[in-house]
């Protein structure tokens, strides 16, 4: 069974290594995986990420309270926590991008498959009602899709802001500095508020939208 997946493994990296999309999705046909499946997977792939990065921005915010309330301690070792989850976040939040992409790249030839089958129905009833549940199907995907990059363009900017006081924190490690992050602090917390909502919004749009595939 190992063997077996190493060899699915080894096949899959030559496949994306080649760039041969038919081959990839011919290579998991035979396996019983359609296109539709490997997209409701990477909708629920996106999903995740993005629950991912949200725990991580959460994190990454709670560090930096720590660093500029009131709360004492070793304040290097403060920094050292923020500056890893920091790096986590940034992490999360290219993974949030990648799987994004990939659910655009397999909803891109899943619609167009669909749209070259039905022209070969022959009965117009069938094709007429194929196509119908194309155009809904396509019409609540880029409900999800439009959720999805509202959330991904939030991300940038909120780790900028983290990105610019870790720099900060680096170079000006003493109590001045940190005493003048005190309404910063206040900024990036409303910012990441936002961004946990768009988030959150863009989640129960994957949920429902996986929902109304009957997965």
């Amino acid at each position: 069974m190992r063997r077996f997946s190493c060899l699915i493994l080894l096949a899959l990296i030559a496949l994306t290594q080649a760039g041969c999309k038919s081959s990839y999705y011919g290579f998991w046909e035979k396996f019983g995986y359609e296109k539709r499946d490997i997209f409701v997977e990477r909708v629920e792939d996106a999903r995740d990420a993005q629950n991912g990065a949200k725990e991580e921005f959460k994190t990454t915010l709670e560090r930096f309270q720590e660093i500029t309330g009131k709360t004492g301690g070793d304040l290097e070792a403060k920094y050292k926590k923020l500056n890893g989850a920091y790096e986590d976040c940034k992490g999360r939040a290219d993974k949030v991008s990648a799987r994004i992409k990939d659910v655009e790249t397999v909803a891109n030839d899943l619609f167009a498959e669909w749209g070259t089958e039905i022209e070969q129905i022959s009965d117009a009833k069938l094709r007429s009602k194929s196509a119908e549940l194309r155009s809904d199907t396509m019409s609540r995907y880029k409900d999800l899709i439009t959720a999805m990059k509202k959330s991904e363009a939030k991300m940038p900017p909120v780790l900028q802001a983290f990105n610019d006081q870790v720099l900060f924190l680096k170079a000006n490690l003493n109590a001045a500095a940190v005493s003048s992050l005190q309404d910063t602090a206040i900024e990036i917390e409303d910012d990441v508020t936002k961004l946990i909502a768009e988030m959150d919004a863009s989640i129960k749009e994957a949920n429902e939208f996986i929902e109304s595939l009957g997965k």
